[in-house]
């Protein structure tokens, strides 16, 4: 049935239910027919780490709704360590700590009435897995023979390689990854070899550098950490020292640790390269001519400006659409374009970073259900579910089958799952004890400006950094809801990761399609 133009809402949504209930019977038709003859009633009892009481329609159909769909007599009950609806109508009392999802979830999995799966962020793995409190996969796949050569080494290896002992302990059928985007037809006008998979950021930087010249609305620039014209090089440079595990902070939060050799270099490697006009600064809008903008402006790469981004497998959404837009409007050129993987540091090689591990589920040792848990893991990281979930917009499966480029595209789709997820620095304990702990990182803000402005040099501003910032942590210590009064508000941080979240589970982004 092919629909018209003028259709009501009401048709296409029909349409659309049919096509839903046909990909779910297909689904119930391949499943085992062992799962469809046993009829017995049973429960499985899921716990995330924090949701919001009831309101679990978005869980239920990223990651259950197949599964109930295909085995109807298994009731699944979504549990949240910490369930923010407590305090949705009413503040919490005056002094109560936040509390801890990991330590909550924790007590839940030894509790009277313990869940049989967990949901778990990537960085709770080797702390769940040392307090023996997951139950070994090996085991169980060696046991059913469920093939695990078609998970991508991103995710396989990644989650392997966090537990102490090497072992599996968990599985996760989805993940979001960026990669490194480059304009092809700039490489070639400047006669430069393409980027290849496996560079190391000085290969790109120095890649960049044959990319970057002109002056005022010709410049050009070779690298750019965002496709994002706004960017701020002091945030933006996380996706720089996420691999190599560079915190502001000590590990008790008391002190701060940003006058080091290490963050030394790292501040005069973007520096320099903001100087040398390889890495775009935020737009200067006083200088900028009086002009209708573009519809691209506000894009480093869909403009032509940068050579070289770095964004998520998202962003491919948008490539797409700008080169249809071109075909029918004469004054915009498509971009020729492709992806090789983000670069990585000597130090860490082979880790990458912004890689998000979703739906990551280990089986609970005191599970009361480990059979349907364990049927549950196979069937989420299984074929079909993976089939059917290869169609999103934002996210990838972690079943290398169904990865294939859009719409018969021949992009190099294998840079997005050729790196493993870099650990992911755990500081949401600092943020619980000191709320206002973001201004400590204004400050490293202003004083990467200076530096940039000329005014200071940068082992100076770490050191005045370092000084103010142990004063204004001392300050949260003996008042965690301190704030200082600096006259005007001071900007919060913002994330890096990709736009437009919608909604999200334990350290799943979820981006809207």
């Amino acid at each position: 049935m092919k629909l018209q133009p003028g259709k009501s809402k009401l048709t296409r949504g029909l349409t659309a239910t049919m096509a839903g209930v046909l990909s779910l019977s297909a689904l119930a038709a391949c499943t085992p027919k062992e799962s469809q003859t046993d009829n017995t009633e049973r429960v499985l009892r899921i716990a995330t780490l924090q949701g919001y009481g009831a309101d679990d329609e978005w869980f239920r159909q990223q990651f259950t709704e197949l599964y109930e769909f295909a085995n109807p007599n298994v009731k699944i009950e979504i549990i949240p360590a910490v369930d923010h609806n407590m305090y949705r109508y009413s503040a919490p009392p005056e002094g109560e700590e936040q509390k801890d999802p990991l330590e909550e979830l924790k007590k839940l999995m030894q509790g009277d009435n313990p869940p049989d799966l967990v949901m778990m962020e990537f960085n709770n793995l080797a702390e769940l897995v040392n307090e023996n409190l997951l139950m070994p996969l090996d085991p169980l796949i060696t046991a059913d023979k469920f093939d695990t050569s078609k998970i991508v080494p991103t995710v396989l290896d990644g989650i392997k390689e966090s537990a102490p002992d090497g072992k599996l302990y968990a599985l996760a059928p989805l993940f979001s990854s960026s990669a490194l985007f480059y304009n092809k037809k700039m490489f070639q006008d400047a006669g430069v070899a393409f980027p290849t998979d496996g560079m190391t950021w000085d290969d790109m930087f120095n890649l960049a550098r044959q990319l970057s010249g002109g002056e005022g609305e010709n410049q050009k620039y070779g690298f750019s950490f965002s496709t994002y014209q706004g960017g701020d090089s002091f945030f933006e440079m996380q996706m720089y020292t996420q691999p190599l595990q560079l915190s502001y902070y000590d590990q008790t939060g008391d002190k701060m640790a940003v006058d080091s050799d290490s963050w030394e270099k790292v501040w005069r490697t973007i520096v320099e390269l903001r100087d040398e006009g390889v890495l775009p600064g935020p737009p200067n809008y006083e200088q900028m001519p009086m002009k209708e903008p573009g519809p691209f402006d506000w894009d480093n790469f869909l403009s032509g400006r940068t050579a070289m981004a770095i964004s998520s497998y998202y962003y491919i959404n948008e490539l797409i659409n700008a080169n249809r837009m071109a075909e029918t409007n004469d004054n915009l050129d498509p971009i020729e374009w492709d992806v090789v993987s983000i670069p990585t540091h000597p130090e860490a090689p082979g880790i990458g970073g912004q890689i998000y591990l979703q739906g990551m589920m280990g089986i609970n040792a005191k599970a009361q259900n480990d059979k349907d848990a364990w049927e549950f893991l196979k069937f989420v990281n299984g074929d079909d579910w993976a089939r059917l979930k290869s169609r999103s917009q934002s996210t990838l499966v972690a079943n290398k089958d169904y990865l294939q480029p859009k719409e018969g595209m021949s992009y190099n789709i294998e840079a997005f799952y050729q790196l493993k997820p870099a650990p992911i620095l755990d500081e949401m304990e600092m943020y619980r004890k000191y709320p206002n702990i973001y201004m400590v990182q204004s400050i490293g803000q202003q004083k990467f400006q200076e530096v940039l402005n000329g005014d200071k040099d940068v082992r100076q501003a770490l050191k005045e950094w370092q000084t103010e910032g142990d004063a204004m942590l001392q300050q949260m210590r003996d008042d965690p809801n301190f704030q200082p009064n600096w006259g005007e508000p001071m900007p919060m941080p913002m994330p890096i990761d990709p736009p437009m979240i919608k909604g999200a589970v334990e350290g799943e982004v979820v981006l809207e399609e």
